[in-house]
């Protein structure tokens, strides 16, 4: 049984939250555990889904409170995949934000990530009918 719930960064192992972000492959956060755990502090909000007690999905999101929602580093376990856990932990995670007017996030280009975002309701900016959108970004 997979629980989803709002948690504080201490109630996280880091060990377990390395060991999710490497089972799908997001490096830059595993080489740099210090700062993941500064990450994790700095959040907003973190949800986790544990199947028993085993970490298998987070979600983080940093907002403001007032005016934009960035949801960041939504990630599940391959072996939990096409579960309905991902959506799960976004929808937690925005629950205590439905009143802010802007939700972003940035992703790679991979297809099934597009439908997935899609189906939450969050559209390119390019393909977005609500006016004129552009979003630039910077990584150092």
């Amino acid at each position: 049984m997979t629980t989803i719930d709002v948690v504080n960064a201490e109630d996280l192992s880091l060990s377990e939250v390395l060991a999710l972000y490497s089972a799908v492959g997001w490096s830059a956060y595993t080489e740099d555990p210090h700062n993941l755990a500064r990450a994790l502090a700095g959040s907003s909000t973190l949800v986790a889904a544990h199947d028993r007690k085993t970490l298998v999905g987070l979600v983080r999101v940093i907002s403001d409170g007032a005016s934009i929602c960035y949801l960041q580093d939504i990630l599940v376990l391959p072996s939990h995949h096409r579960r309905g856990i991902g959506r799960a932990l976004a929808e937690r995670a925005l629950e205590q934000y439905r009143h802010v007017r802007q939700k972003v996030l940035i992703t790679d280009d991979e297809p099934q990530q597009k439908a997935f975002y899609e189906a939450l309701g969050y559209t390119q900016t390019e393909e977005f009918q609500g006016g004129s959108v552009r979003a630039f970004v910077r990584f150092d």
